[in-house]
């Protein structure tokens, strides 16, 4: 093994990470948030033969799926979403009736390992802080380190341009928010404003995040928990299948737009 040369790893680094951002700035979809909606719906999107680029703020992709039910790492999946289990290989037993489990952290792990062979590029720790709209409609994220936004300090960002894209950030609605702040209520909902979750109601929730997966505004669609929550729609807890399917439903959804 030849001797390591610490600033050649330190190039290395710099040098590959510019080039998949470079890359990035100019993609057909970028989806804020890498949940497992969001993931879901890069795999099929990337597949598909589209240039997909995720931004996540944390450092650990997966939203809330890595924690299960209160730390249990184990999630329940109902038998509408386990072709999409089987899709990304995902093992998966029967507990009841319409109830199948699933440890998290291989859900997680399976989700994001299809994502990126399949071709998609995720970036952790960037925050979507603000989004580019021209002609009312969007046409990009304005993006910034999370520790940047942490720390206070004063940064300028910069830009991705996307074709379309896909909010995904889960309860905070963090893209959304920006819209509606600097735009107006201007939302496709029923007074034009973000209506924020409903308390918890599973049977429901897990529907109409399904129902919800749309496009939210010109140019960004709504998937996961972050459907629920724009439209005005209970919270599900544990449960996950609504989830994938809204991923996979916000991609095909996408795919019928790029190919027009």
């Amino acid at each position: 093994m030849s001797q390591l040369d610490e600033v050649m790893i330190t190039r290395a680094i710099i040098e590959r990470y510019t080039e998949k951002l470079i890359r990035a700035t100019d993609v057909d979809v970028a989806i804020a948030g890498a949940g497992p909606a969001g993931i879901t719906a890069a795999k099929y999107l990337a597949e598909a033969g589209y240039n997909v680029a995720i931004f996540e703020r944390k450092l650990s992709p997966g939203g809330g799926m890595w924690g299960g039910g209160m730390l249990y790492n184990e999630i329940v999946v109902q038998e509408a979403a386990l072709p999409i289990l089987d899709e990304f290989g995902v093992k998966y037993a029967r507990y009841k009736d319409d109830y199948y489990t699933a440890d998290s952290v291989e859900c997680v792990a399976k989700l994001l390992s299809k994502a990126l062979d399949a071709g998609a590029v995720l970036f952790n720790t960037i925050s979507v802080e603000d989004t580019m709209i021209k002609d009312n409609r969007l046409t990009g994220f304005v993006i910034n380190w999370s520790a940047v936004d942490v720390a206070g300090l004063h940064v300028d960002p910069l830009t991705i341009q996307c074709k379309y894209a896909i909010e995904a950030t889960g309860h905070p609605l963090e893209v959304l928010n920006t819209i509606v702040t600097k735009k107006g209520k201007d939302l496709n909902t029923k007074d034009g404003n973000i209506q924020w979750e409903e308390p918890m109601d599973a049977a429901v929730g897990e529907k109409l995040v399904v129902e919800n997966t749309k496009e939210v505004y010109p140019g960004i669609y709504v998937a996961g928990m972050a459907a629920n929550a724009v439209y005005g729609s209970p919270r599900m807890g544990p449960v996950f299948g609504g989830m994938l399917l809204s991923g996979k439903k916000v991609a095909l959804d996408i795919i019928e737009r790029l190919k027009e």
